[in-house]
C-alpha cells in the first residue's frame, strides 16, 4: 500500500480527433516540481490509441500502445515514490544551453567569454541542454586542445590556456547540475587538462627602476603598470580601482578596500606613499582615469623597448614580478599569497621556483669552515 503523502499515479484516457484517444497519466495529489514549484496534476504520453478499432491490426496496435503506456506508468509510479521528479522538466531538455552560458559570462571574469566564444564556434552557435552529454564535452576538450586562438588565428591556443577554459567549463556544467537544469553530473566522467609549467618572465629591480626612470607616451599606462609592480594587482582591479576604495584601515593608515574581480572576494591592501603617489591628486570615480585595457598591448610594449627590455612582458608580468621581487627580498610567501589574494598558497608557491637569485644565494649559507 503507498503512503498517504504519495500520488497515485493512474492511466487515463480522453477523446481526441479521428475517432481516437490520447494517453495521459493522472497524479494524484498533484506532484511539485522541484526546480519550478508548480505542481503538475498531468502528462500527456504523446501517443494515441483506436477508440473503436477496426480490425486486428489496430487492435493489436491498441494493446501495444497501452502496454507500453503502462511501463511508463509503473516507472512514474516508482519515481514518485522515490522522490525523484526528473520526468517533470522534460522541456528542460529543449531549452537554450546557450542562453544560459551567455547570461553566466556577463557576471564573470574576461576568461569566460573566450570559453563562451570558443563553445559556440565549436557547436555551431547552437545547444540545448539535452544535446550535453560526455562524448560532447570530451570532444569540446578535444577541440581546445587543438583550437586556434580567436584574437591571432595563426596561432594555437596554448595548453595552459586550454586547461584554463576547459575548467572553466567544467564549473558552469557543475552550476547547471546543482539547479537541476541538467541530469546527470557530467563532470564525473571528464579529465581535467593538466597544466605544464612554464617559464615565468619577470622583471628585476635593476629593470623596474630602468623602466620608471623611461618616459612613456601615455602617463596613465606608466603610473598604473608601475602601480601594478609595488601591489600585484591585476589589470581588470586597476581600471575598476575607484577613489571611495582609497580610505584609512583600522590603523588610520591608507588602504584599498576593493572586491576583487577575478575572485570576488573582499580584499584590502595597504598603500604606502609612492602608491599614492602613482594614483596621483585625490579626485573622484576612477583612479587610473583613462585607462584601457587596449593601452597593455602594443604601448606597452613600446614602452618596454624603450626601457632596453627585450624579454617578453605582459602587463600580468607585472604581477609575477610583485611576487618574485617580495620573496627575494625576505617577505615570507603567506603574506605574499595574501597579498595577491590566493585561495591557498600552494598557488603562490610556483614563484619560489623562478628565481634563480635567490637558490644561488642559499649556496653560501652553510659553510664548512
Amino acid at each position: 500500500m503507498l503512503p498517504s503523502t504519495c500520488s497515485k499515479v493512474s492511466l487515463r484516457l480522453r477523446p481526441a480527433k479521428d475517432g481516437r484517444r490520447s494517453l495521459y497519466l493522472d497524479y494524484y495529489p498533484p506532484v511539485r516540481n522541484p526546480r519550478t514549484m508548480k505542481l503538475s496534476r498531468r502528462e500527456g504520453l504523446g501517443f494515441f490509441i483506436y477508440a473503436v478499432p477496426k480490425d486486428r491490426q489496430q487492435k493489436d496496435y491498441n494493446e501495444a500502445m497501452l502496454m507500453r503506456a503502462e511501463i511508463i506508468r509503473c516507472r512514474r509510479q516508482e519515481a514518485v515514490i522515490n522522490q525523484e521528479f526528473g520526468f517533470l522538466d522534460r522541456g528542460q531538455q529543449n531549452a537554450d544551453f546557450m542562453e544560459y552560458f551567455e547570461s553566466q559570462v556577463r557576471a564573470r571574469p574576461q576568461k569566460w567569454k573566450m570559453v563562451f566564444k570558443h563553445f559556440s564556434r565549436f557547436v555551431g552557435g547552437q545547444c540545448t541542454f539535452g544535446d550535453l552529454s560526455v562524448v560532447l564535452c570530451r570532444k569540446f576538450r578535444d577541440y581546445l586542445l587543438k583550437a586556434d586562438q580567436l584574437r591571432h588565428s595563426h596561432l594555437k591556443l596554448t595548453r595552459n590556456s586550454a586547461a584554463r577554459y576547459f575548467s572553466s567549463f567544467r564549473g558552469l556544467l557543475r552550476m547547471a547540475y546543482r539547479e537541476r537544469l541538467i541530469r546527470d553530473d557530467i563532470n564525473l566522467c571528464l579529465d581535467a587538462i593538466v597544466m605544464e609549467e612554464v617559464k615565468k618572465n619577470f622583471l628585476t629591480v635593476d629593470e623596474v627602476k630602468t623602466l620608471a626612470a623611461t618616459p612613456c607616451e601615455i602617463p596613465v599606462l606608466k603610473s598604473a603598470s608601475l602601480f601594478a609592480i609595488l601591489t600585484g594587482l591585476r589589470i581588470s582591479d586597476i581600471i575598476g580601482l575607484r577613489w571611495e576604495d582609497i580610505r584609512t584601515d583600522s590603523l588610520g593608515e591608507p588602504a584599498m578596500f576593493i572586491r576583487i574581480k577575478k575572485t570576488r572576494r573582499e580584499s584590502v591592501h595597504p598603500l604606502s606613499r609612492q602608491m599614492l603617489d602613482l594614483c596621483g591628486q585625490r579626485g573622484r570615480g576612477q583612479v587610473f582615469k583613462g585607462l584601457k585595457r587596449s593601452m597593455i598591448q602594443h604601448p606597452l610594449r613600446k614602452w618596454l623597448i624603450a626601457a632596453g627590455i627585450t624579454k617578453r612582458i605582459t602587463f600580468h608580468r607585472f604581477r609575477d614580478t610583485f611576487a618574485t621581487l617580495q620573496l627575494a627580498a625576505g617577505t615570507d610567501i603567506y603574506t605574499v599569497s595574501k597579498m595577491l589574494d590566493h585561495s591557498s598558497v600552494a598557488t603562490t608557491q610556483i614563484y619560489t621556483r623562478v628565481l634563480d637569485s635567490t637558490k644561488r644565494q642559499t649556496l653560501e649559507r652553510i659553510k664548512l669552515e
